[in-house]
């Protein structure tokens, strides 16, 4: 099976950048030191203030769902809750 790509799109209030862009930090360095099924996983800031866009690259589904059920993803993600303006808009995308 092929790679699977995410982008994720989050939207942070206005003056809550620094406090997200910092706790981003954290989570892709545990990302990238205890995962080993994610090649990619970087966050990038867009024209629009306050959006951001996370690149993510997984190996395999069981990759995705390690992610998605470690405890940096959950106890870090969960501190983003009361920075963003709503729900995260998730891409996922077929590696070719």
């Amino acid at each position: 099976m092929s790679a699977i790509g995410v982008i994720a799109t989050l939207r942070v209030q206005s003056g809550k950048e620094a406090d997200f862009e910092a706790a981003f930090a954290e989570l892709a360095a545990a990302v990238n030191a205890d995962e080993p099924g994610n090649s990619y996983y970087r966050l990038f800031r867009t024209d629009e203030r306050g959006t951001y866009k996370v690149l993510e690259c997984y190996d395999n589904p069981a990759a995705v769902e390690a992610h998605r059920a470690s405890s940096h993803f959950r106890e870090i993600g969960a501190r983003f809750g009361p920075w963003l303006t709503g729900a995260p808009d998730i891409e996922r995308l077929a590696g070719v």
